[in-house]
This record gives structure tokens, sequence and C-alpha cells, in this order.
């Protein structure tokens, strides 16, 4: 298994990511699998390493604002500047893309955030555009925190680790999605819910 370090030169990440490779990689709680959005065979190759179903989206990390365009979501929506208010956090986001991409499903939505984790977002920033960033580990089974873990998931595979050590673990990132003027939490997490909802307070005293 290749071993990608932060602040080793990209260029043989940029390589494998544009080749349908996989990065696993330390986000603030385990280790997430990256492969560019875009890429179709990437995107293959998580579903068929996770035993993912189907259909279902893969959520995207990104270094700032800049990637968002990238992904086609419109960086000047209104809801954007409430997010960069509370990002970096585990906070994931679900917004509307331009068109469907690989990382999609399909849909005309994708999960994004920009993670409580500044190696990664340097990382992404290096790379120049966002990562999945869906869990390390096979569907129904736990998240994998150790790093030492990792080889047997990707046994086989076109992959490179990240290794960040062992992970605190704990609850995912939570998940909200826009609801008219805010945000509806889809799944509780890391992110306090008593932010989101005194965000919007201040919000609606500003109009």
């Amino acid at each position: 298994m290749r071993l990608h370090r932060f602040g080793d030169p990209l260029p043989p990440l940029r390589d494998l990511l544009a080749r349908g490779g996989i990065v696993a990689f330390p986000t603030e709680s385990s280790y997430g699998l990256g492969v560019d959005p875009w890429n179709r065979a990437g995107v293959e190759a998580v579903y068929r390493i996770k035993e993912r179903e189907a259909g279902k989206p893969l959520p995207v990390v990104i270094a700032g604002r800049d990637q968002l365009a990238g992904l086609g979501i419109d960086p000047d929506l209104n809801i954007v500047e409430r997010l960069f208010a509370l990002w970096p956090a585990p906070l994931t986001a679900v917004l509307p893309v331009a068109r469907p991409l690989p990382a999609s499903a399909g849909t005309r939505t994708l999960a994004v955030r920009v993670p409580d984790h500044g190696p990664l977002r340097e990382l992404l920033a290096g790379l120049g555009h966002g990562l999945t960033a869906t869990s390390a580990n096979r569907s129904g089974e736990a998240p994998i925190v150790d790093p030492a873990a990792l080889p047997d998931l990707l046994a086989g595979e076109d992959a490179m680790v990240v290794d960040g050590g062992v992970l605190p673990g704990g609850p995912p990132s939570t998940l909200v999605a826009i609801e008219g003027e805010g945000l509806k939490v889809l799944r509780s997490g890391r992110f306090p819910a008593e932010r989101l909802e005194e965000d919007l307070r201040s919000t609606e005293e500003e109009g």
C-alpha cells in the first residue's frame, strides 16, 4: 500500500486520482475514501469497495468557496454565505448542482462540507478540487479510525493512504438540507444543532 504524507509532492496523488484511483485520508473523526467527484471510474471503485447501494450519492469535501463552482454549485447562493460563517466544521450541506456528476449518482444535489481538519483543507487546496469523503468501511461496518486497517479494505485497488494516525472516531458530520431560508437537520452528528438554530435566529433578527 503506497503512503502519502501531508506535505509530500502532489503529482503522484494527482496522477492516481486522474486514472480513477482512490486516496484514503483522515477527517475529523475517521478515514474517508476520496476520488475525483467527476471521475466515473473512481466513483465506481468506491461503490465496489464499500459494497454501497447503487444510487446513493457520495459526499464531497472542499477546501473553500472557490471549489464550489467546479462541482456545479453556485457560490453566490444565499445559503452559501451562511454556511461559510459556520465552516470549516463537521457540517455537511446538501446543495443544488447545475447538472448531475458521478458522485451525485444522477441526482441534482450534492452533499458538501469544508472539513474542520487543517491539513486536509491544505491538501484539497493544493489539488485544486474537492474529493469524495464517504467513510472508509464496507457498508454496515464501523468506519475505520486506525490506518493499519486500511490495507485490508483497499487490497488489490489502485490506492494511496494519507496517514493521519489513529483518529478519535465518534459521530459523523451533521447533515443538513436547505429548507426555505434556513437549514433542516437530516442527520444529527458532530456539529451541534443548537448552533444552527442560533444562526437562524440571528439571520431573522438581521432581516
